[in-house]
Protein backbone atom coordinates (compact mmCIF):
# COMPACT_ATOMS: atom_id res chain seq x y z
CA UNK A 1 0.00 0.00 0.00
CA UNK A 2 1.43 3.38 -1.22
CA UNK A 3 2.18 6.03 1.78
CA UNK A 4 -0.16 8.55 0.02
CA UNK A 5 -2.90 6.19 0.28
CA UNK A 6 -1.92 5.15 4.27
CA UNK A 7 -2.16 8.79 4.70
CA UNK A 8 -5.35 9.41 3.65
CA UNK A 9 -6.60 6.25 5.55
CA UNK A 10 -5.81 7.85 8.45
CA UNK A 11 -6.84 11.41 7.49
CA UNK A 12 -10.34 9.86 7.08
CA UNK A 13 -10.25 7.60 10.43
CA UNK A 14 -9.99 10.92 12.32
CA UNK A 15 -12.22 13.02 10.53
CA UNK A 16 -14.98 9.85 11.31
CA UNK A 17 -13.75 9.78 14.58
CA UNK A 18 -15.37 13.81 15.22
CA UNK A 19 -18.77 13.06 13.47
CA UNK A 20 -21.51 12.57 15.56
CA UNK A 21 -22.93 9.15 16.38
CA UNK A 22 -25.74 9.26 13.10
CA UNK A 23 -23.78 10.79 10.79
CA UNK A 24 -20.92 8.48 11.86
CA UNK A 25 -23.50 5.18 11.37
CA UNK A 26 -24.54 6.73 8.04
CA UNK A 27 -20.52 6.97 6.86
CA UNK A 28 -20.17 3.67 7.48
CA UNK A 29 -23.35 2.65 5.84
CA UNK A 30 -22.32 4.50 2.59
CA UNK A 31 -18.54 4.77 2.41
CA UNK A 32 -16.72 1.56 4.02
CA UNK A 33 -18.12 -0.99 1.64
CA UNK A 34 -15.07 -2.57 -0.05
CA UNK A 35 -17.06 -1.42 -3.51
CA UNK A 36 -18.48 1.55 -2.65
CA UNK A 37 -15.52 3.64 -1.71
CA UNK A 38 -15.61 5.53 -5.30
CA UNK A 39 -18.71 6.65 -6.43
CA UNK A 40 -17.00 6.24 -10.06
CA UNK A 41 -16.77 2.57 -9.33
CA UNK A 42 -20.19 2.79 -11.02
CA UNK A 43 -19.47 4.92 -13.52
CA UNK A 44 -19.64 3.21 -17.23
CA UNK A 45 -15.86 1.94 -18.26
CA UNK A 46 -14.86 1.53 -21.66
CA UNK A 47 -15.12 -2.22 -23.33
CA UNK A 48 -11.25 -3.36 -23.28
CA UNK A 49 -11.91 -5.53 -26.36
CA UNK A 50 -12.77 -2.05 -28.06
CA UNK A 51 -9.74 -0.56 -29.67
CA UNK A 52 -8.84 2.82 -28.40
CA UNK A 53 -8.72 4.04 -32.02
CA UNK A 54 -12.09 2.72 -32.34
CA UNK A 55 -13.41 4.64 -28.99
CA UNK A 56 -11.89 8.09 -29.60
CA UNK A 57 -13.26 8.07 -33.17
CA UNK A 58 -16.30 7.36 -31.73
CA UNK A 59 -16.18 10.31 -29.35
CA UNK A 60 -14.96 12.41 -32.24
CA UNK A 61 -17.63 11.17 -34.91
CA UNK A 62 -20.30 12.31 -31.82
CA UNK A 63 -22.78 15.77 -32.65
CA UNK A 64 -22.18 18.12 -30.01
CA UNK A 65 -24.97 20.32 -30.93
CA UNK A 66 -28.10 20.59 -32.56
CA UNK A 67 -27.39 21.34 -35.63
CA UNK A 68 -24.76 18.36 -36.05
CA UNK A 69 -27.79 16.01 -35.01
CA UNK A 70 -29.36 14.64 -37.78
CA UNK A 71 -32.50 13.34 -38.02
CA UNK A 72 -35.24 12.69 -35.26
CA UNK A 73 -36.53 16.40 -35.89
CA UNK A 74 -39.77 16.15 -33.63
CA UNK A 75 -37.86 14.56 -30.37
CA UNK A 76 -35.17 17.64 -31.21
CA UNK A 77 -37.80 20.25 -31.85
CA UNK A 78 -39.63 19.38 -28.68
CA UNK A 79 -36.43 19.16 -26.36
CA UNK A 80 -35.62 22.67 -27.75
CA UNK A 81 -38.88 23.93 -26.45
CA UNK A 82 -38.66 21.73 -22.91
CA UNK A 83 -34.73 22.95 -22.61
CA UNK A 84 -35.29 26.77 -23.66
CA UNK A 85 -38.55 27.08 -21.28
CA UNK A 86 -35.81 25.40 -18.43
CA UNK A 87 -32.78 27.98 -18.74
CA UNK A 88 -35.45 30.77 -18.62
CA UNK A 89 -37.09 29.96 -15.47
CA UNK A 90 -33.79 29.09 -14.68
CA UNK A 91 -34.26 25.58 -13.46
CA UNK A 92 -33.12 21.84 -13.78
CA UNK A 93 -34.76 20.33 -17.23
CA UNK A 94 -37.29 17.91 -16.06
CA UNK A 95 -36.24 14.34 -16.45
CA UNK A 96 -36.23 12.32 -19.62
CA UNK A 97 -36.71 9.04 -20.65
CA UNK A 98 -35.42 7.85 -24.45
CA UNK A 99 -36.03 4.11 -25.84
CA UNK A 100 -35.66 2.49 -29.43
CA UNK A 101 -33.03 0.11 -30.85
CA UNK A 102 -29.68 0.51 -30.07
CA UNK A 103 -27.56 2.92 -31.85
CA UNK A 104 -29.79 5.46 -33.16
CA UNK A 105 -28.55 8.50 -30.62
CA UNK A 106 -29.55 7.77 -27.16
CA UNK A 107 -26.37 8.42 -25.77
CA UNK A 108 -25.47 11.59 -27.84
CA UNK A 109 -28.99 13.25 -26.96
CA UNK A 110 -28.03 12.76 -23.42
CA UNK A 111 -24.58 15.07 -24.02
CA UNK A 112 -26.53 17.19 -25.97
CA UNK A 113 -28.85 17.82 -23.35
CA UNK A 114 -26.25 18.77 -20.94
CA UNK A 115 -24.22 20.79 -23.02
CA UNK A 116 -27.17 23.07 -24.07
CA UNK A 117 -27.91 23.10 -20.24
CA UNK A 118 -24.09 23.77 -19.60
CA UNK A 119 -24.71 21.04 -16.61
CA UNK A 120 -22.60 18.61 -15.98
CA UNK A 121 -23.01 14.81 -17.38
CA UNK A 122 -22.52 12.11 -14.96
CA UNK A 123 -22.96 8.56 -16.60
CA UNK A 124 -23.19 4.90 -15.38
CA UNK A 125 -25.93 2.12 -16.48
CA UNK A 126 -28.40 -0.20 -14.99
CA UNK A 127 -25.84 -2.92 -14.73
CA UNK A 128 -23.41 -0.85 -12.89
CA UNK A 129 -25.86 0.21 -10.31
CA UNK A 130 -26.16 -3.12 -8.91
CA UNK A 131 -26.99 -2.03 -4.99
CA UNK A 132 -28.88 0.73 -3.20
CA UNK A 133 -25.99 1.90 -1.68
CA UNK A 134 -24.26 2.09 -5.42
CA UNK A 135 -27.48 4.09 -6.19
CA UNK A 136 -26.79 6.56 -2.75
CA UNK A 137 -23.15 7.07 -3.85
CA UNK A 138 -23.92 8.39 -7.22
CA UNK A 139 -26.83 10.66 -6.03
CA UNK A 140 -24.99 12.29 -3.30
CA UNK A 141 -21.86 13.30 -5.14
CA UNK A 142 -23.97 15.28 -7.58
CA UNK A 143 -24.13 18.81 -7.89
CA UNK A 144 -27.26 21.21 -8.63
CA UNK A 145 -27.93 21.54 -12.39
CA UNK A 146 -25.82 17.85 -12.86
CA UNK A 147 -27.50 15.68 -15.49
CA UNK A 148 -27.77 11.95 -14.64
CA UNK A 149 -27.25 9.32 -17.39
CA UNK A 150 -28.56 6.16 -16.95
CA UNK A 151 -28.25 3.41 -19.75
CA UNK A 152 -29.60 0.60 -19.67
CA UNK A 153 -31.92 1.57 -17.44
CA UNK A 154 -34.31 -2.36 -18.11
CA UNK A 155 -31.61 -3.12 -16.00
CA UNK A 156 -31.92 -1.76 -12.96
CA UNK A 157 -32.71 -3.83 -9.90
CA UNK A 158 -36.46 -3.40 -8.84
CA UNK A 159 -35.27 -2.53 -5.42
CA UNK A 160 -33.21 0.43 -6.70
CA UNK A 161 -36.17 1.10 -8.58
CA UNK A 162 -38.25 2.01 -5.79
CA UNK A 163 -35.43 4.33 -4.14
CA UNK A 164 -35.19 6.26 -7.39
CA UNK A 165 -38.89 7.06 -6.90
CA UNK A 166 -38.50 10.09 -3.80
CA UNK A 167 -35.08 11.12 -5.80
CA UNK A 168 -36.92 12.08 -8.25
CA UNK A 169 -39.97 13.69 -7.55
CA UNK A 170 -38.90 15.35 -3.78
CA UNK A 171 -35.26 15.10 -4.41
CA UNK A 172 -34.73 12.87 -1.15
CA UNK A 173 -33.28 9.92 -0.16
CA UNK A 174 -34.50 8.04 2.28
CA UNK A 175 -31.38 5.63 4.40
CA UNK A 176 -31.67 2.61 6.67
CA UNK A 177 -29.27 2.49 9.31
CA UNK A 178 -28.76 -0.59 11.14
CA UNK A 179 -30.97 -3.92 11.41
CA UNK A 180 -33.74 -5.06 13.91
CA UNK A 181 -35.53 -2.80 16.83
CA UNK A 182 -32.92 -0.97 16.27
CA UNK A 183 -32.82 0.27 12.67
CA UNK A 184 -33.82 4.08 11.59
CA UNK A 185 -34.46 5.72 8.69
CA UNK A 186 -32.36 9.14 7.49
CA UNK A 187 -33.57 11.37 4.89
CA UNK A 188 -30.98 13.19 2.87
CA UNK A 189 -31.70 15.88 0.83
CA UNK A 190 -30.14 15.73 -2.67
CA UNK A 191 -29.08 18.36 -5.14
CA UNK A 192 -31.81 19.80 -7.90
CA UNK A 193 -30.52 17.23 -10.77
CA UNK A 194 -32.27 15.56 -13.95
CA UNK A 195 -32.24 12.16 -14.75
CA UNK A 196 -31.95 11.11 -18.42
CA UNK A 197 -32.37 7.47 -19.03
CA UNK A 198 -32.04 5.36 -21.78
CA UNK A 199 -33.39 1.93 -22.57
CA UNK A 200 -33.73 -0.76 -25.55
CA UNK A 201 -36.32 -2.55 -23.96
CA UNK A 202 -39.22 -0.15 -22.34
CA UNK A 203 -41.77 -2.68 -21.24
CA UNK A 204 -39.42 -3.83 -18.44
CA UNK A 205 -39.21 -0.39 -16.56
CA UNK A 206 -42.15 -0.63 -14.14
CA UNK A 207 -44.99 1.66 -14.85
CA UNK A 208 -44.26 3.74 -11.43
CA UNK A 209 -40.86 4.15 -12.62
CA UNK A 210 -41.93 5.57 -16.39
CA UNK A 211 -44.88 7.79 -14.72
CA UNK A 212 -42.02 9.99 -13.20
CA UNK A 213 -40.61 10.88 -16.18
CA UNK A 214 -42.29 14.53 -16.25
CA UNK A 215 -40.66 15.35 -19.04
CA UNK A 216 -41.52 13.57 -21.68
CA UNK A 217 -40.61 9.65 -22.82
CA UNK A 218 -39.33 9.95 -26.54
CA UNK A 219 -39.34 7.00 -28.85
CA UNK A 220 -36.53 7.12 -31.31
CA UNK A 221 -37.18 6.09 -34.65
CA UNK A 222 -34.62 4.33 -37.48
CA UNK A 223 -33.34 6.56 -39.84
CA UNK A 224 -33.38 6.82 -43.91
CA UNK A 225 -31.11 6.68 -46.50
CA UNK A 226 -30.61 10.20 -47.04
CA UNK A 227 -30.16 10.83 -43.58
CA UNK A 228 -27.28 8.08 -43.20
CA UNK A 229 -25.94 9.50 -46.26
CA UNK A 230 -25.57 12.76 -44.37
CA UNK A 231 -23.65 11.28 -41.68
CA UNK A 232 -21.73 9.65 -43.92
CA UNK A 233 -20.51 12.74 -45.18
CA UNK A 234 -20.26 14.64 -41.96
CA UNK A 235 -18.39 11.60 -40.34
CA UNK A 236 -15.97 11.59 -43.42
CA UNK A 237 -15.07 14.97 -43.27
CA UNK A 238 -14.01 14.65 -39.60
CA UNK A 239 -12.09 11.86 -40.86
CA UNK A 240 -10.50 13.71 -42.99
CA UNK A 241 -11.26 11.24 -46.19
CA UNK A 242 -12.81 11.92 -49.33
CA UNK A 243 -15.76 9.97 -50.28
CA UNK A 244 -18.05 9.82 -53.75
CA UNK A 245 -21.40 9.82 -53.65
CA UNK A 246 -21.68 6.83 -55.05
CA UNK A 247 -19.59 4.98 -52.15
CA UNK A 248 -21.77 6.78 -49.48
CA UNK A 249 -25.31 4.94 -51.33
CA UNK A 250 -23.28 2.03 -50.94
CA UNK A 251 -22.93 2.54 -47.15
CA UNK A 252 -25.56 4.17 -46.50
CA UNK A 253 -28.01 1.35 -47.85
CA UNK A 254 -25.86 -1.41 -45.72
CA UNK A 255 -26.18 0.83 -42.54
CA UNK A 256 -29.11 -1.42 -41.33
CA UNK A 257 -30.85 2.63 -40.95
CA UNK A 258 -28.49 3.12 -38.04
CA UNK A 259 -25.68 6.17 -37.68
CA UNK A 260 -23.47 3.56 -35.41
CA UNK A 261 -23.95 0.95 -37.99
CA UNK A 262 -22.85 3.75 -40.79
CA UNK A 263 -20.16 5.09 -38.97
CA UNK A 264 -19.12 1.24 -38.03
CA UNK A 265 -19.07 0.41 -42.00
CA UNK A 266 -17.35 3.72 -43.40
CA UNK A 267 -14.16 3.57 -40.59
CA UNK A 268 -13.93 -0.08 -42.82
CA UNK A 269 -13.93 1.43 -45.88
CA UNK A 270 -11.34 3.99 -44.69
CA UNK A 271 -9.04 0.97 -43.28
CA UNK A 272 -9.05 -0.48 -47.07
CA UNK A 273 -8.85 2.61 -48.64
CA UNK A 274 -5.49 3.44 -46.32
CA UNK A 275 -3.80 0.22 -46.97
CA UNK A 276 -4.18 0.29 -50.47
CA UNK A 277 -3.33 3.75 -50.54
CA UNK A 278 -6.26 5.18 -52.21
CA UNK A 279 -6.69 8.95 -51.43
CA UNK A 280 -10.67 8.63 -51.31
CA UNK A 281 -13.63 6.38 -50.72
CA UNK A 282 -14.71 5.31 -54.12
CA UNK A 283 -17.52 2.68 -54.88
CA UNK A 284 -15.22 -0.04 -56.14
CA UNK A 285 -12.98 0.54 -52.62
CA UNK A 286 -16.62 0.28 -50.72
CA UNK A 287 -17.81 -2.69 -52.77
CA UNK A 288 -14.43 -4.67 -51.96
CA UNK A 289 -14.50 -3.38 -48.50
CA UNK A 290 -18.01 -5.51 -47.91
CA UNK A 291 -16.89 -8.28 -50.16
CA UNK A 292 -14.32 -8.84 -47.35
CA UNK A 293 -16.79 -8.00 -44.74
CA UNK A 294 -19.12 -10.51 -46.63
CA UNK A 295 -22.19 -7.84 -46.58
CA UNK A 296 -24.61 -7.85 -49.10
CA UNK A 297 -27.00 -4.73 -50.49
CA UNK A 298 -28.96 -5.00 -48.34
CA UNK A 299 -26.68 -4.88 -44.87
CA UNK A 300 -27.49 -8.41 -44.57
CA UNK A 301 -24.56 -10.74 -42.58
CA UNK A 302 -23.54 -13.90 -42.71
CA UNK A 303 -26.12 -14.97 -39.51
CA UNK A 304 -28.91 -13.25 -41.24
CA UNK A 305 -28.30 -14.98 -44.54
CA UNK A 306 -28.04 -18.20 -43.01
CA UNK A 307 -31.58 -17.81 -41.32
CA UNK A 308 -32.65 -17.41 -44.68
CA UNK A 309 -30.68 -19.88 -46.21
CA UNK A 310 -31.71 -22.56 -43.50
CA UNK A 311 -35.13 -21.95 -43.75
CA UNK A 312 -35.13 -22.04 -47.26
CA UNK A 313 -33.38 -25.26 -48.10
CA UNK A 314 -34.34 -27.34 -44.95
CA UNK A 315 -37.74 -26.09 -44.29
CA UNK A 316 -39.07 -25.70 -47.40
CA UNK A 317 -39.41 -21.71 -46.64
CA UNK A 318 -41.63 -22.40 -43.36
CA UNK A 319 -43.11 -22.26 -40.71
CA UNK A 320 -40.70 -22.98 -38.47
CA UNK A 321 -40.98 -22.68 -34.70
CA UNK A 322 -37.95 -20.76 -33.25
CA UNK A 323 -36.78 -23.36 -30.90
CA UNK A 324 -36.30 -25.75 -34.38
CA UNK A 325 -34.42 -22.74 -36.10
CA UNK A 326 -32.16 -22.10 -33.14
CA UNK A 327 -31.31 -25.57 -33.35
CA UNK A 328 -30.93 -25.89 -36.84
CA UNK A 329 -28.24 -23.21 -37.44
CA UNK A 330 -26.88 -23.66 -33.92
CA UNK A 331 -27.45 -20.20 -32.46
CA UNK A 332 -29.32 -19.38 -29.05
CA UNK A 333 -32.79 -18.10 -29.86
CA UNK A 334 -32.52 -14.88 -27.91
CA UNK A 335 -29.69 -14.08 -30.52
CA UNK A 336 -32.30 -14.77 -33.59
CA UNK A 337 -35.05 -13.02 -31.59
CA UNK A 338 -33.12 -9.76 -30.81
CA UNK A 339 -30.70 -9.64 -33.58
CA UNK A 340 -31.28 -11.13 -36.82
CA UNK A 341 -35.04 -11.29 -36.71
CA UNK A 342 -36.05 -7.91 -35.96
CA UNK A 343 -33.68 -6.47 -39.28
CA UNK A 344 -35.13 -9.37 -41.85
CA UNK A 345 -38.94 -8.54 -40.50
CA UNK A 346 -38.28 -4.43 -41.00
CA UNK A 347 -37.00 -5.80 -44.77
CA UNK A 348 -40.25 -7.88 -45.06
CA UNK A 349 -37.79 -11.29 -45.69
CA UNK A 350 -39.64 -12.85 -43.20
CA UNK A 351 -42.79 -13.06 -41.22
CA UNK A 352 -44.15 -14.43 -37.83
CA UNK A 353 -47.00 -16.64 -38.49
CA UNK A 354 -48.56 -18.73 -35.87
CA UNK A 355 -47.10 -21.65 -36.77
CA UNK A 356 -43.76 -20.26 -36.83
CA UNK A 357 -41.27 -18.51 -38.97
CA UNK A 358 -42.02 -18.12 -42.77
CA UNK A 359 -39.69 -17.12 -45.91
CA UNK A 360 -41.15 -14.15 -47.99
CA UNK A 361 -40.95 -13.91 -52.07
CA UNK A 362 -38.87 -11.08 -51.37
CA UNK A 363 -36.94 -12.53 -49.51
CA UNK A 364 -36.50 -15.65 -52.99
CA UNK A 365 -36.15 -12.52 -54.52
CA UNK A 366 -33.30 -11.00 -53.25
CA UNK A 367 -31.61 -14.09 -52.78
CA UNK A 368 -31.78 -15.42 -56.58
CA UNK A 369 -33.79 -18.37 -55.80
CA UNK A 370 -37.02 -19.40 -57.34
CA UNK A 371 -39.62 -18.90 -55.18
CA UNK A 372 -42.38 -21.53 -54.84
CA UNK A 373 -46.06 -21.04 -55.08
CA UNK A 374 -47.94 -19.86 -52.89
CA UNK A 375 -49.77 -23.00 -51.40
CA UNK A 376 -46.27 -24.20 -50.61
CA UNK A 377 -45.13 -21.30 -48.56
CA UNK A 378 -48.81 -21.74 -45.95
Amino acid sequence: MSLKLIKIRKETQKALALLPGDFKELYQTLYQKKDFVNPSNFMDKPKEKQKFEDRSLDITLRPKIWDEYIGQSGIKKNLKILLGAAKERQEPVEHLLFYGPAGLGKTTLAHIIAKEMGSSLKISSGPAIEKVGDLASVLTNLSDGDILFIDEAHRLNKTVEEVLYPAMEERSLDIIIGKGPSARTIQLELPAFSLVAATTRIALLSPPLRSRFSGGIFRLEFYSEDEIGQIIRRSAKILGMTIEESAVKKISSRSRFTPRTANRLLKRCRDFAQINKRDSIDANSAEKTFELLDIDEKGLEIADKNILLTLINKFNGGPVGLQTLAAAISEDTATIEEVSEPYLIQLGFIERRPRGRVVTPRAYEHLGIKCPTQDNLL
